[in-house]
């Protein structure tokens, strides 16, 4: 086996792919990546067994069928470190693969390809394409909100849902839940909703861009699979049931607070300078036309932000943590934003507000369900 390539497009599946591997491993192999040449083409496969990633690319030079595995990190290491515009060589003699550019010249160790591991066989149940800048988005919008290493396994993970015409995802750590949704005209589609894991939605959104170039989503019983022109990627899901969300989401918010995005989120993120460190609280004093964030740490020490807001409601008193409340405010794009509120112990609902028309419509595509914390 043998091909010759240019730095630029070794390199560029090769990242792809890398993502994939996992380093620390009991089995040597998964530290790996698959090389494989068939009929003029280069494969490179990279899993953990939980995730997988194949890119592949046109050779234009001279090469000879074959698979090896070699150490991921090592390879990427080398060519990423090699001259701009060099090309490279890569031969397999006996048990060791070869690199040769110019006058540089690398051995690496090599474990047989035929005990590389692939994710089982599967057919879809469902599939559907849609460009990568509406994924990014459904993705981007929510991810935040996963639990990490939650006990409850099934929220270490995105929900992903179709129905009809619309495709949401949502995620949630127990103290707060994120919701977004984009409408899908191409057809009908089935209801189907399953949890991505915490590395594939993190895998996902490494691997789009902001373009239009559509990608194909297949869902299946136990996995996902993404197929785009450079890369095949697939997840296992995880194995259980997302809990009933619209339980969570506020229904009789009877208080509106109306604010410019970039103002309320200048003020949290002053104010979280002097929140204690751990729980990171701050209290909301809601009056008419005007709010007061107040925090204080251990130190004594203590910040007052006030600014004027659309609100005429009665007076209120909530605390939040100013970490979530951010957060939220980082994914929404809007200029403005809508703070619904019920009481001190409800939570709040939290969304965007977009100019229609010169008309301030709701934007709730994108939704934020925050808990309110006892300060």
């Amino acid at each position: 086996m043998n091909f010759t390539i240019s730095r630029e497009a070794f390199l560029q599946p090769l990242q792809l792919v890398a993502g994939a591997v996992e380093r620390r491993h009991t089995l040597p192999i998964l530290s790996n990546v698959l090389i494989r040449v068939s009929e003029g083409a280069l494969w490179m496969t990279g899993t953990d067994l939980e995730v997988e990633l194949i890119a592949n690319i046109k050779l234009s030079g001279n090469s000879s069928d074959g698979q090896i595995t070699v150490p991921a990190k090592k390879l990427l290491d080398i060519v990423r470190g090699l001259p701009e515009d060099c090309t490279i060589l890569f031969s397999v003699d006996e048990n060791k693969a070869l690199l040769k550019s110019g006058r540089s010249k690398y051995s690496l160790s090599t474990l047989s390809a035929d005990d590389y591991p692939n994710l089982e066989d599967w057919e879809g149940d469902s599939e559907f394409e849609i460009s990568q800048e509406s994924l990014k988005q459904l993705i981007e919008s929510v991810q935040f909100s996963m639990a990490q290493q939650d006990v409850r396994y099934y929220l270490n993970g995105m929900s992903l849902e179709t129905s009809d015409n619309q495709i949401r995802t949502v995620a949630t750590d127990g103290h707060r839940l994120a919701m977004s949704l984009v409408d899908y005209s191409a057809e009908s589609l089935p209801s189907k909703q399953v949890i991505i894991p915490r590395k594939g939605v993190m895998e996902i959104s490494r691997l789009i861009d902001d373009s239009d170039t559509k990608v194909k989503v297949q869902l299946g019983a136990n996995h996902i699979r993404l197929f785009s022109n450079s890369f095949i990627f697939t997840s296992k899901l995880v194995d259980g049931r997302f809990p009933d969300y619209n339980r969570v989401v506020p229904k009789g918010a009877d208080k509106g607070l109306v604010v410019y995005r970039d103002v309320i989120k200048g003020a949290f993120s002053r104010a979280m300078i002097l929140t204690n460190e751990k729980f990171k609280g701050v209290r909301l004093n809601l009056e008419p036309g005007e709010l007061k964030i107040t925090a204080t740490n251990p130190e004594q020490e203590q910040a007052e932000e006030i600014i004027d807001v659309d609100y005429q409601g009665e007076s209120l008193e909530i605390g939040f943590n100013v970490a979530y409340l951010i957060d939220a405010l980082n994914a929404i794009h809007t200029d403005s934003v809508i703070f619904k509120l019920s009481d001190s112990n409800a939570s709040a609902l939290v969304h965007g507000i977009k100019m229609v028309d010169g008309e301030a419509i709701d934007d709730d595509s994108s939704q934020y369900v925050i808990m309110p914390m006892r300060l």
